[in-house]
């Protein structure tokens, strides 16, 4: 691996469903072998910080603007110097989140407007070298510190799963499960170290 090509391995997925755990897990795993990690994330947070409105009330300003700082990101980690980019949200995961919150307020997403922004994820994609995708468990508790609604966390899963098979894009599911777990922090780090080896 070369500092102007980091391995990149991002994550998509309905909120509260593990997808910054599991890149923690990979990371301290990664750095455990000797390599540079950076870790992008918390755009929902910092989106809202901007004045931009976030889960159901996405637009596709917001959406867009998610997208364009998670490049923005991932640039800066390269640029630093980073082996490995951990994505927490691919470029994908805000289109589903612009889809549902679409279908949670029963509107329906202008055709173009849809369509510039699944192209605009779509160039993004190439660059993942593994993509995580998580599965809601409804069995498990969410942080109460959060005022999630249910409806609307089952739209997201279901439209993001819906994108990555219509799509027909590459990718590994990730359930609660700790040997699903387990096994995808185990594949992230024998593909970094197998490049790291190439």
């Amino acid at each position: 691996m070369t500092p102007s090509k980091p391995l990149r391995i991002a994550v998509l997925g309905t909120h509260s469903t593990g997808k910054t755990t599991l890149l923690k897990r990979i990371e301290m795993e990664l750095r455990g072998h000797g390599l540079t990690a950076a870790r992008t994330g918390r755009l929902g947070k910092r989106a809202a910080a901007a004045g931009l409105p976030k889960m159901q009330h996405h637009t596709a300003q917001s959406t867009e603007w998610i997208m364009a700082q998670g490049v923005l990101d991932e640039i800066t980690a390269a640029a630093q110097g980073a082996e490995v980019i951990l994505i927490d949200r691919a470029a994908l995961d805000a289109v589903a989140y612009f889809e549902a919150a679409m279908a949670f307020r029963s509107e329906t997403p202008p055709r173009l407007e849809r369509e510039r922004l699944l192209t605009l994820a779509s160039t993004q994609l190439p660059k993942y070298d593994l993509l995580f995708a998580t599965v809601l468990d409804e069995t498990v508790p969410v942080d109460t510190s959060h005022d999630y609604d249910a409806g609307f966390r089952r739209l997201v899963d279901d439209r993001m799963h819906r994108l990555l098979a219509n799509n027909v894009i590459p990718h590994q599911r990730v359930t609660s499960d700790p040997d699903s777990q387990a096994h995808a922090v185990d594949i992230a780090v024998q593909r970094c170290l197998k490049e790291e080896l190439v």
